[in-house]
């Protein structure tokens, strides 16, 4: 069997697909089956990862004729992984020369082992590599990462053995974002989750979503629903849902914040798209679950009461919220 399987969903990036397959290729273990997935690129993307191909039978290929998103295509691939333990590596990002070898050992230490993070490197510039800010936890229980991961604390760049991906493929309702979704089933499937020493290279630029002002980026609200149904048909603990509800009641009004600052700068119709993800996620939060300091605190205050009309709530919610982003903007905050 091979050791390991690594799903490269590939759009648009020919810039940066010979580093990222070079990379792959150039693993000290040499044991590796490589599925690339083109997701109906536009530019030269299909025919390099074809000559890889041609050149190293290592490489498989299947190409899309319609873009369906990286989870879509990372699903994709995922049929077709053969190893023990799988991986993703984004097409615009790479790997040092050991890293699969030093996560496959890590692996091997214990079989209870089901996840194994990267060293994750925020690559900027040939000057400027900045590692995760995530402590060296060595092993942990698996819930206790999948608690971890909620606000990212330890980040979600890793191998997990491959019948847990088959398991809970990766979550392809939103084009963005919902790849976050399947990390944390991930960990919270894992017996244990470990650290390693391999070295994945996460590019950062412009062009990402995370970095553009789009109407994409309401995605995210998206995904934190799929995600709260995802834990639900799992059958997880009160506590965990409480914990997930919480986290994602910080990102309703994180966005809401996105919104208040640039909403100006999108179209009209995106504002409205935007407003609809917005309120439609406010509406669902279990305001039950709430810890105070959410619940209550001003600009977290979810203002949602049986004795009012729901658009009276959501209009008080929002002109609070509004009075907190002037107040933090007045204090030199946001």
């Amino acid at each position: 069997m091979v050791k390991v399987s690594v799903l490269v969903a590939v759009y648009n990036a020919s810039g940066y697909l010979p580093h990222c397959l070079d990379s792959l290729l150039g693993q000290t273990m040499r044991d590796v089956q490589v599925i690339c997935v083109d997701d109906a690129s536009t530019d030269t993307s299909l025919s390099i990862i074809q000559s890889y191909a041609q050149r190293d039978a290592r490489v498989e290929v299947l190409a899309l004729s319609v873009n369906h998103g990286q989870a879509y295509a990372r699903n994709q691939a995922l049929a077709h992984a053969r190893g023990m333990y799988t991986c993703f590596l984004d097409s615009d990002d790479w790997l040092a020369a050991d890293a699969l070898e030093q996560v496959v050992s890590v692996f091997e230490r214990d079989s209870e082992i089901d996840s194994v993070l990267f060293d994750c490197r925020y690559y900027y510039s040939p000057d400027r590599i900045e590692p995760y800010p995530m402590p060296d936890f060595g092993v942990i229980p698996g819930k206790q990462a999948f608690e971890e991961s909620l606000s990212w604390r330890i980040h979600g760049v890793y191998a997990v053995r491959t019948p847990i991906p088959l398991r809970f493929p990766y979550d392809p309702t939103c084009h963005s974002y919902s790849d976050d979704n399947t990390t944390r089933l991930h960990y919270l499937a894992s017996r244990k989750v470990a650290t390693s020493g391999g070295i994945y290279f996460y590019r950062q630029h412009d062009a990402s979503v995370t970095h553009q002002v789009s109407v994409r980026r309401f995605d995210y609200l998206r995904a934190n629903a799929g995600m709260r149904q995802s834990l639900q048909r799992a059958g997880v603990s009160r506590r965990i849902l409480s914990l997930y509800e919480n986290e994602r009641w910080r990102n309703v009004v994180d966005m809401y914040l996105f919104y208040w600052r640039h909403g100006k700068e999108m179209s009209a119709d995106d504002r409205v798209v935007a407003l609809g993800v917005l309120r439609s996620s406010w509406g669902s939060i279990d305001t039950g679950a709430l810890i105070p300091r959410y619940k209550y605190k001003l600009g977290y205050f979810p203002c949602r009461c049986r004795l009012l009309p729901d658009a009276v709530s959501w209009r008080l919610f929002t002109l609070q919220a509004n009075v907190y982003f002037f107040l933090k903007r007045l204090m030199h905050k946001i």
